[in-house]
């Protein structure tokens, strides 16, 4: 039992550093023009599971980092809007900073595709990645917005 455990916890700790590298990689597609190909090749081959500047990076589960990253690519048109409705008004989603879109962005794509993680294990994974770039009071709104598309998108889950 104590090894299924292990192998359970070893792989939400590689989809844990998947979520906060697609997090990482989808910010620096939006503020440094990146293409999609050129981020899988250096965060696969420079990152993930490597030491970076003196920082150790978690090996990464690759596919699913992929995943995340091409499906927000492929479904932004789509996702922004959803962001946008569950936003305080007044708060639309281009004036929040690179960051914020890109932990929305990746916590919003998983919701809606991701059906083998529980909605609430993906809004508190994406809470944690938000707690890596920015301030407490930023990370509630994560939080809040995740939670509003968690509903919508897995009503059911919610329903017990």
């Amino acid at each position: 039992m104590a090894d299924i455990r292990q192998n359970i916890d070893k792989k939400a700790n590689r989809r844990g550093a998947a979520r906060l590298a697609a997090v990482q990689a989808l910010y620096q597609m939006e503020i440094g023009g990146a293409g999609i190909n050129d981020v899988f090749a250096e965060f696969e081959s420079h990152w993930l599971g490597s030491e970076v500047e003196g920082d150790k990076y978690l090996p990464a589960e690759a596919a699913f980092f992929r995943d995340v990253v091409a499906g927000v690519v492929r479904d932004q048109a789509r996702l922004d809007p959803l962001i946008d409705d569950a936003l305080s008004r007044g708060w639309p989603l281009k004036r929040i900073d690179a960051i914020l879109r890109a932990v929305l962005r990746a916590g919003s794509y998983e919701l809606e595709h991701r059906k083998d993680v529980p909605a609430r294990v993906v809004v508190s994974e994406y809470v944690d990645v938000a707690h890596a770039f920015i301030e407490k009071e930023e990370v509630g709104m994560v939080n809040a917005v995740l939670d509003q598309i968690a509903r919508r998108f897995r009503a059911g889950e919610f329903a017990r």
